[in-house]
Order: structure tokens, then C-alpha cells, then sequence
């Protein structure tokens, strides 16, 4: 009688186990037919973020314990007949100005600030200066000062200040206007109030030049050029040239100078302060200049209204 002898359950387990493990060393270590599985690649690196690391400030320097003040004019200023002088005040504390004024030898005397209001440490503020009518004329070119009395720190001071003038505002309205004087010895020369428009966008219309001479001898004035403005131009040209001719004893006269609109955008009506103010190039004498001929408010208000009715849809807010 055969008996069969059965190896117990778990013995067999272990050994098939053992012989799995063992091909797996086997294959891998020396078969070069078994194919080993690649490795899967490497996750692609995340770039670092960058931060910059704000460089603090160097602190302002410590106030020098002075006072500057500087000329300045805007187109606001210039039509409104004034100069701004502009105080810098670079002391440790806020000065109150109880008193500002502005002497300069192209003019008969000083002529007060407006507008007194604080300046803090280290700040600036601009005080309007109303410009006189009759300058002294014939005074070579110099410069000016201000005398400032303030209150800081429970005192009253005092202080006279040199005032730069890097524009040349004074003098550039002391010649202007000084040769406006002499011209009006020879004729009266100013704008007319009528611009008119025909009701159609586009059209052009008409400055007009009134000239009324003095009827006294003197000199020959010659109107060579009017220059337009960022609102009001010249048809046709670049500049208007009326080359016209006036001695004091002529009769008077109108010269008609074609009008359109320069551009037709808001933004050039906004900002212009100059809008209706035209540089007149011209000779007195055979001397050249240059004069600003402003139009009247009412001049100045049909002018404007004129360019935007010809303008009309085209009028853009760019």
C-alpha cells in the first residue's frame, strides 16, 4: 500500500515565497533579457520667487534754518495780470506771513503779497503779486527781493529774501508792457468783440484787428505777425502776417485775420488759460518786439464760443 506524505500548508507557502523572491534577484542581477522598468523623471523645479527688499530712503537733510523765494507764472497768472512769488521754507518750524512785499527797481515801489496763508517746515507756498500797469521803463534788467515779516515759535521776525527769477518774469513784463506804452503813443490797437460763426461745423470765421492811431506825430508802427494759440488759428498758414503800416495821423482801421478752431478736443479749451491772448510781432521805429494783445471778456467769451460751434460733434472729451 502507497502512502502519500504531504508537506503541512503553511511549509509550502513559505517555500514558493522564497522561490518567488529568489527569481527576482535572479532576473534582475544577471539576465539581460529582462527589461527593468525606467525611472519616471524627474518633477520639473519650481522657480523661486523673487522679492526685493525695499531700499529705505535716505532721511531729508535737517532744515538750514533759511528762507528762498523764486518768481513763477502760470497763463492763469499772466491773464489775470499778476506774478506769483513762491517762499521756500526750509526753517525747523511753520512760519504765518503777517506781511510779504516785493520791491524791484523796474518798478515805482513794493508791491504787496495776497493770499497770507502758513508755510510748513521744509514746504513752499506762492503768493500772488497784482503787476502794475506803469513800470518803470528804461531800467536795466536786475532782480528783486522780498521783505517777509512772519510769526514762528512765539516770535515775530523779519527777514529780507532774494528772489531768483529763473523765467525772467519781471522782466519780461516790465519790456512787454513798457513797449505797449509807446506803441499807445502811436495808436490804440486792440481786438474786436464780434467773432462770428455762420451755423456750420467746420466754417471758418474772422479775427479782427481795430486799429485807432492818436492822431500825433511819432513813429512808424508795423504789425508784421499774429501768432494763434492752442485754441484759435490762422486759415492757411502758420502765422497770421498783416505787414500793415500806421503812423499817428492815419485814419483808423480794421484788419480781418481768417479764424478756425487749432484743435477740437476739450482738454485744449480746459487747460488754456491764453486761450484769446495773441503774440503781435511787430516794428516801432525800426526797433523790433513783441507785444501780447489780449481780447475783451466779452471778445474772449465769442471766440471760444465760435470755435466750439465749429467744431461742433467733433469736440471730443480726448
Amino acid at each position: 500500500m502507497t502512502t502519500d506524505v504531504h508537506p503541512p500548508g503553511g511549509l509550502l507557502g513559505a517555500v514558493l515565497a522564497l522561490a518567488l523572491v529568489l527569481a527576482g534577484c535572479s532576473s534582475s542581477a544577471g539576465d539581460p533579457g529582462t527589461a527593468t522598468p525606467a525611472a519616471a523623471p524627474p518633477a520639473p523645479s519650481t522657480p523661486s520667487v523673487r522679492t526685493l527688499t525695499p531700499v529705505p530712503l535716505p532721511p531729508p537733510p535737517p532744515p538750514s534754518g533759511r528762507l528762498l523765494a523764486d518768481m513763477r507764472q502760470s497763463s492763469r497768472d499772466a491773464a489775470a495780470g499778476r506774478m506769483e512769488v513762491w517762499v521756500d521754507n526750509d526753517t525747523a518750524r511753520t512760519i504765518r506771513p503777517r506781511r510779504i512785499t516785493y520791491t524791484d527797481p523796474r518798478f515805482h515801489g513794493p508791491l504787496p503779497g495776497t493770499r497770507l496763508r502758513p508755510v510748513p517746515s521744509q514746504s513752499e507756498r506762492g503768493f500772488q503779486i497784482l503787476l502794475p500797469r506803469r513800470p518803470t521803463c528804461g531800467h536795466p534788467r536786475g532782480s528783486g527781493t522780498i521783505e517777509i515779516t512772519y510769526a514762528a515759535g512765539g516770535r515775530t521776525t523779519t527777514r529780507t529774501v532774494r528772489v531768483t527769477d529763473p523765467t525772467d518774469v519781471a522782466g519780461r513784463y516790465t519790456g512787454s508792457r513798457c513797449l505797449e506804452i509807446a506803441v499807445a503813443r502811436v495808436a490804440d490797437l486792440r481786438w474786436s468783440d464780434r467773432v462770428p460763426w455762420d451755423g456750420r461745423q467746420g466754417s471758418d470765421s474772422t479775427l479782427t484787428l481795430v486799429v485807432t492811431p492818436t492822431g500825433h506825430p511819432g513813429p512808424t508802427l508795423t504789425v508784421d505777425s499774429v501768432t494763434g494759440t492752442p485754441v484759435l488759428s490762422p486759415v492757411g498758414a502758420d502765422v497770421w502776417r498783416p505787414a500793415v503800416r500806421i503812423r499817428g495821423s492815419d485814419a483808423p482801421t480794421s484788419v480781418p485775420l481768417p479764424l478756425k478752431p487749432t484743435r477740437c478736443d476739450a482738454h485744449a479749451f480746459a487747460e488754456s488759460g491764453g486761450a484769446t491772448a495773441f503774440l503781435v510781432g511787430l516794428h516801432l521805429g525800426g526797433r523790433p518786439g513783441q507785444v501780447v494783445l489780449r481780447m475783451s471778456t466779452r471778445g474772449a467769451r465769442h471766440a471760444i464760443d465760435y470755435a466750439k460751434n465749429s467744431c461742433g460733434k467733433l469736440l471730443t472729451l480726448s
